[in-house]
């Protein structure tokens, strides 16, 4: 089990508490797609994925890259049992979707970008870490079935 301060608990309610999950989320996942194209192997119905702006613009990226973000809401509400909270969703990418768990790791790499550019200066060592923490744990339960 994780240990989590008191300090942690109120950054992480703070951040995921306030970001806007629409502009975010399409940022996170958009970044993932250009920077990691492999990534894009799970979006062949997604249309248009040829270039970046193609990316960029595509309602159907913009959409998912808010349901990924939401399902943090699953983490951040249950910080005292992320793995159990995501069982449901590891094996559906383990044994349905087939997802590469390293996957999971790019995608918060570049939620973790996002972020920063939407927080600025607020965006400080102390509060990077904490979201390390937390997006890593949440990577290591996604990836969970996989082992």
């Amino acid at each position: 089990m994780v240990e989590w301060t008191d300090f942690e608990r109120q950054t992480i309610a703070d951040i995921f508490g306030k970001i806007d999950y629409e502009t975010v989320g399409a940022a996170a996942l958009s970044r993932t797609l250009i920077v990691y194209p492999w990534t894009q192997r799970y979006f062949g119905n997604f249309g248009n994925l040829y270039n970046a702006s193609a990316i960029k613009i595509n309602p159907l990226i913009a959409k998912h890259g808010t349901t990924i973000v939401h399902g943090l809401d699953r983490a951040w509400k249950n910080l005292d049992n992320i793995k159990e909270a995501y069982t449901e969703l590891s094996i559906l990418h383990s044994e349905k979707i087939h997802v590469d768990p390293d996957n999971f790791r790019l995608f918060c790499d570049c939620l973790t970008i996002t972020l920063a550019a939407q927080m600025g200066a607020d965006f400080n060592a102390d509060i990077q870490a904490v979201v390390q923490k937390f997006l890593m744990v949440v990577v290591a339960a996604l990836g969970r079935q996989y082992h």
